[in-house]
């Protein structure tokens, strides 16, 4: 197996995210993989005229991404709720590029230090699989307090384990990136979704969980010798999260012992936002949440 993208799904909202997440790819990317970065039609020229288009990098528009499907309907994409539809576009993407596996990049993500193609396929070229029980994450939550956190993980992992019938410990696919492999997306398609007479938008919008509905299709269908490792970046989904581990010590710079990168969840790390995703934020609501995040730090 070869053929190794990576991959960045955006908006203009994230702009500023995603020019960062270009300058760390830039500067670490030691075996020179191709980055595409997937927009919005109507949001490509402003993305390409703010960070051109530098060796390296490609650009492409969600509606091309969702038209390499015959089964898609383009219309239907567009009357989506863009949360929604950003995990399909990104599940899809193996098949406008004719990959066989690929990196799924947040806008929120950085890297922070030099990174191979190695450190996402094993030596015959198969991808590694982001897989873990979450328990660093789960613990932290149940020792201050935060149960519904817990109860929804497992409720999360209860449902999409009906789906294919699977009995076993609770996974997480995740956190993003995360390295995905066509083999198990075309799986996912032709074992279980055509005989059923769905698409994955359809499948996506009864159960939104485009990370469990690839890592429980691989463990049915058995696509790609499973590895698993752990995540690949420190992701803070929360800002009390962020808080607690640096009390503890934790910096940029001993993440780089065991992590690629850092990802922030934009909910909370917000003064990145841009233009109408910025300008939808009141001052009031930029209070409540400058308060907020002053008291994640007590927490």
């Amino acid at each position: 197996m070869s053929n190794f993208l990576l991959l960045c799904k955006s908006y203009a909202g994230d702009l500023k995210r995603v020019q960062r997440l270009w300058q760390t790819v830039q500067r670490f990317n030691r075996d020179k993989i191709p980055f595409y970065i997937s927009v919005p039609e109507a949001d490509l020229s402003l993305f390409e005229q703010t960070i051109g288009t530098p060796e390296g990098l490609f650009w492409v528009s969600d509606e091309d991404i969702v038209r390499a499907n015959p089964r898609a309907d383009l219309t239907y994409y567009k009357t989506w709720d863009g949360r929604l539809s950003q995990q399909v576009v990104k599940s899809e993407f193996w098949r406008y590029s004719g990959c066989d596996s690929y990196l799924c990049l947040d806008s929120e993500s950085e890297f922070i230090r030099d990174y191979y193609l190695s450190d996402f396929l094993d030596p015959k070229g198969y991808p590694y699989t982001v897989m873990t029980q979450s328990k660093e994450l789960l613990q932290l939550a149940a020792n201050k307090g935060f149960n519904s956190l817990l109860d929804d993980f497992h409720r999360e992992c209860a449902m999409m384990k009906a789906v294919f019938g699977r009995v076993g410990p609770d996974y997480l696919f995740a956190p993003t990136p995360v390295i995905w492999s066509a083999r198990v997306w075309r799986d996912l398609d032709e074992r279980y979704l055509q005989p059923k007479g769905i698409t994955l938008w359809e499948a996506v919008q009864e159960k939104p969980s485009e990370l469990r509905w690839y890592g429980e299709a691989l463990l049915q269908f058995n696509s790609i010798p499973l590895t698993p490792i752990e995540p690949l970046f420190r992701c803070y989904h929360y800002n009390w999260q962020w808080h607690t581990l640096r009390r503890q010590g934790e910096t940029t710079e001993t993440l780089q012992w065991e992590y690629l990168g850092i990802i922030c969840q934009s909910s909370w790390q917000y003064e990145l936002d841009y233009g109408k995703q910025a300008q939808r934020k009141s001052w009031l609501s930029r209070l409540v949440r400058f308060i907020k995040a002053q008291l994640a730090r007590l927490r």
